[in-house]
């Protein structure tokens, strides 16, 4: 829906006056107390990206100490340290938490909330991949007086917007902040959710929902915390990714702490910015924890300590978080309680348990790579390679193609679980095959290009260059627009040779497909469209696109080629102190 400049600015001013008309709640907590100039001692505790992963995982990087990492029952073993060290604590998540796994996919989240339920979490904000099972169901999960998940969510920036919601547009969709006192502080929260959908899904999940950048909230919302609740710290809780809230800290002076989430950065060292906010994320799969502890006298920031901490093996499994999730996964692993679980994008059944192994790599699969390092994350991936190899075989199909999902786990040489995929692909999709122009894949690699690189941060997309089987490229991040990739070829399916791109020429092009957007492969407009299917006609499932590209490989193992993306100049430098996986300036000279 479009609004002029006034139209928006108007309709803000009336979602804000009607928020304080109508959201008792929020200021519930603000009733106790003077409010501001307050001193005292609180500890705020900070996960997010967990990205369904209830159990550990290696960690293939270069940061990686040979331990197994994440784990909720061990997550929850160190927060509950955490809270016993401390008087004062809050436990707070950024998102990202409801989709990620075999487990919450084939759950629509609900093996997430029921496990995180348990934590007691005392605010949320919610992640784009929060919305992926369609808006009725985050509604259910997260709004209302009685959510399935009572996180005490806030999303200043998402609105109801037209059907199924007319009657509700313009209203937010979640209480844009909340205020807490304890210890003798008061403690502002300001929530912002994505600024955009999960998009590969389609424009059908967030049907009725409108999210904004946040550049009109931020500052209203600082305004309402600093000087009418005259609260004495103010903490935002986003999921804007973490090179754009370092943009939001820097044009708005006021906002003590920012806890980050969607890059999937780890800053071992917080980010302070120019304005003094104290930025941090945490990585993702859960297996990294802030504990940010503040000391605030007279309504100021007097000092801060920060803790960096990995989730690994040091740590025992928390029993009953242990036990939730054991409960959990009984009907999905294989014993007498294993079972063939309903994908609710696609309508397929789980094939086997997802402890099955179904074949082996000799290299490591993930796309975590730090900048500075070969194969950089926001490049390329092992695991997309991997993917997308399976893509275009099983297709036959000139092209196989991935969008550069942040998301995914990592899987160690040797075994490849079904579960392992189902971190690859949680998200329902089918694979088709279709016929594209070579523009559209010129575009598709240039848009990308700019949406994580452009030193414009607002203008970022969200995720990384997209990921490709068939094709090879050079690359150079600081190019402008239009002109990152040179140098693309094509290697026509059967051939033994690979040939410049010919943008006039068409292709054969396989990736994810959903028959709520039945003209789209990739969300790439596709003419001849068919979709993979078994020897009876029935759909298959992206996972068991690629099991049967796994059993059809010798001794069915793969080691994907890796380097199809050469970069001819090195990537910036970090900017902050931490290791980068996506320079968070972008590229620029």
């Amino acid at each position: 829906m479009a609004h002029h400049a006034g139209t928006r600015l108007l309709g803000y001013a009336l979602i804000f006056l009607g928020i304080f008309a109508t959201s008792s709640a929020i200021f519930a907590a603000s009733a106790a107390g003077a409010g501001g100039g307050g001193s005292g001692e609180i500890t705020l505790i900070h996960i997010g990206d967990i990205h369904g992963h209830l159990t550990p995982r290696p960690n293939m990087r270069s940061d990686g100490e040979g331990r197994m990492v994440g784990g909720l029952a061990r997550m929850y073993t160190l927060i509950e340290q955490i809270r016993k060290r401390h008087k004062h604590t809050l436990l707070l998540n950024t998102g990202d938490t409801i989709q990620g796994s075999a487990e919450a996919l084939y759950t629509r989240g609900q093996a997430l909330v029921d496990v995180v339920n348990l934590f007691k979490l005392d605010a949320y904000a919610p992640g784009n991949w929060e919305f992926v099972y369609g808006t009725d169901r985050f509604l259910e999960l997260f709004a209302g007086p009685k959510p399935k998940a009572p996180w005490n969510t806030i999303a200043a920036n998402v609105y109801y917007d037209g059907e199924p919601y007319a009657n509700r547009t313009g209203q937010h969709v979640l209480p844009p902040f909340m205020v807490r006192d304890i210890g003798g502080l008061r403690v502002g929260f300001i929530g912002l959710t994505t600024r955009r959908g999960p998009q590969v899904v389609g424009t059908a999940v967030t049907k009725g929902f409108r999210f904004t950048n946040g550049d009109v909230e931020v500052p209203m919302y600082l305004r309402v915390l600093r000087d009418r609740i005259k609260v004495d710290l103010v903490v935002m809780l986003s999921e804007q990714e973490l090179a754009n809230n370092v943009r939001l800290a820097e044009a708005n002076p006021g906002i003590d702490v920012i806890f980050s989430s969607d890059m999937h950065e780890i800053t071992r060292q917080p980010i302070v910015t120019r304005t003094g906010t104290v930025i941090v994320e945490e990585g993702q799969d859960g297996t990294v924890l802030g504990e940010l502890t503040l000391k605030i006298k007279s309504g100021k920031v007097e000092k801060w300590d920060w803790r960096s901490h990995t989730i690994d093996d040091r740590l025992a499994e928390h029993k009953r978080v242990a036990a939730k999730i054991a409960e959990i996964r009984k009907t999905f692993v294989a014993g007498p309680h294993f079972k063939q679980h309903v994908n609710p994008f696609n309508g397929t059944q789980l094939a086997r348990p997802i402890d099955t192994v179904v074949g082996h790599t000799r290299a490591a699969l993930h796309r975590s790579n730090f900048s500075h390092e070969p194969m950089a994350g926001v490049i390329e991936g092992s695991s997309h390679n991997f993917l997308t190899d399976a893509f275009r075989e099983q297709a036959k199909a000139d092209i196989g193609a991935i969008r550069g999902f942040r998301y995914g786990t990592h899987v160690a040489p040797g075994p490849i679980k079904m579960e392992d995929l189902y971190h690859f692909i949680p998200i329902g999709p089918m694979i088709a095959r279709g016929t594209i122009r070579g523009q559209q894949l010129k575009n598709q690699i240039e848009n990308a290009a700019n949406g994580s690189f452009d030193p414009s941060v607002a203008d970022w997309t969200g995720g990384w260059l997209f990921g490709f089987s068939g094709v090879t490229m050079d690359f150079n991040a600081y190019a402008g627009r239009g002109s990152r990739a040179s140098g693309i070829q094509v290697q026509r399916f059967g051939s033994a040779k690979y040939e410049p791109l010919d943008v006039k020429a068409e292709y054969s092009y396989a990736s994810y497909y959903y028959s709520s957007d039945p003209k789209l492969i990739n969300v790439v407009p596709s003419t001849n469209i068919s979709v993979l299917r078994d020897e009876k006609g029935n759909v298959l499932d992206g996972v068991e696109v690629v099991v049967r590209y796994l059993q059809s490989r010798p001794d069915k193992t793969v080691d994907p080629k890796p380097n199809r993306i050469r970069v001819v100049k090195p990537l910036p430098k970090p900017q902050y102190g931490n290791p980068e996986v996506q320079p968070l300036r972008g590229a620029f000279q």
